[in-house]
């Protein structure tokens, strides 16, 4: 009898490609940009796993494609390119990798939050320029962290633990969330707010939300002008949650004093005017991309798919439903 076979959309780090060998026939795609999609749709025809990439789109049209396809491994947290109602109207089964990226994630978000305040690239790029003199009192002022109010957009695995690393700086937590957090509520001391409150009185408002039809353009105009002058917008979460023409304006006009972004609206695209502005530090969706979080996530996603394969609970399963299959 012939193995299974499964299909790996992109280059992922070999210990889950070593995982998967024993068990499967292995196909990688090898290139470094994201594979095109007529060759995708060739690729699953005759495969009974997959594992993509965030960048690949998992829609009807590829699962129906796919007659064989049974699971649907993602290597990344969100899932937002996949059709997850077809899949599970299809009885696939999703899974993904959440929890080993968070310490990664939220060291991101605070090295953005810092660079952009202390304006350390702009700093960087003087220095490379031979544009610095001598000391001046006035020049490069930054803003402050220690006492100020840290606003959390989603008090997950990762909006707690960037709210956890303030304490150093002894601030102020505010959280929006559907429920409560109660670690934050003791040991941070850590107040559960709606959106508007929590735009107007933070300094420093940081997105940890996942990507949902209601969650898209979260962060528009409106909002926008709900935050202070002397406020600092970061997004390590998903792009699409903030419109991102809108804080280029924003920006522009000094109607927020920074953003530091790792995740865009049209990835891998920048908004028009974006890459031009001194007061947003900008990153390549480098969130998770420590090499341990990045092999701890290359082994969850291949043994999500070792454990269907040999009847046992994956790891993560997105898809409740179809759990058991």
């Amino acid at each position: 009898m012939s193995r299974l076979k499964v299909f790996i959309t992109g280059q992922i780090p070999l210990v889950g490609v070593d995982l998967l060998k024993p068990h499967f026939d292995v196909e990688i795609y090898s290139q470094s940009k994201a594979i095109p999609r007529n060759l995708l749709l060739e690729k699953v025809q005759h495969i009974d796993g997959l594992l993509c990439i965030l960048r690949d789109k998992i829609d009807r049209e590829l699962m129906d494609a796919a007659p064989r396809l049974k699971t649907i491994s993602q290597y990344a947290v969100g899932y937002n390119n996949i059709d997850v109602d077809y899949a599970t109207q299809k009885r696939i089964l999703i899974t993904n990798t959440p929890g080993v990226l968070t310490d990664a994630t939220a060291d991101l978000t605070w090295a953005l939050l810092l660079a952009i305040t202390r304006r350390v690239v702009e700093g960087d790029k003087t220095m490379r320029r031979g544009e610095f003199k001598e000391f001046d009192p006035l020049f490069m002022l930054g803003g402050d962290l220690a006492g100020k109010t840290l606003g959390i957009i989603g008090a997950g695995r990762i909006g707690t633990a960037v709210a956890e690393r303030s304490a150093g700086w002894k601030m102020k937590i505010l959280y929006y969330n559907h429920s409560r957090n109660p670690q934050l509520e003791t040991k941070l001391n850590a107040a559960k707010v709606d959106l508007q409150t929590l735009l107007s009185k933070s300094d420093f408002v940081s997105i940890h939300l996942p990507l949902t039809a209601e969650t898209h353009h979260l962060i528009g105009h409106k909002e926008l002008s709900l935050m202070k002058s002397t406020a600092y917008l970061i997004n390590t979460s998903r792009g699409p949650l903030i419109h991102e023409t809108a804080l280029v304006k924003a920006l522009q006009d000094q109607q927020i004093t920074g953003a530091g972004l790792d995740v865009f609206e049209h990835e891998p695209q920048i908004a028009k005017g974006l890459g031009d502005l001194e007061n947003v530090v900008l990153t390549p969706h480098i969130g998770s991309a420590t090499i341990t979080a990045r092999n701890k996530m290359a082994e969850i996603a291949a043994q999500n798919i070792v454990n269907w394969h040999f009847k046992k609970e994956p790891v993560y399963i997105v898809n409740s439903e179809v759990r058991g299959n």
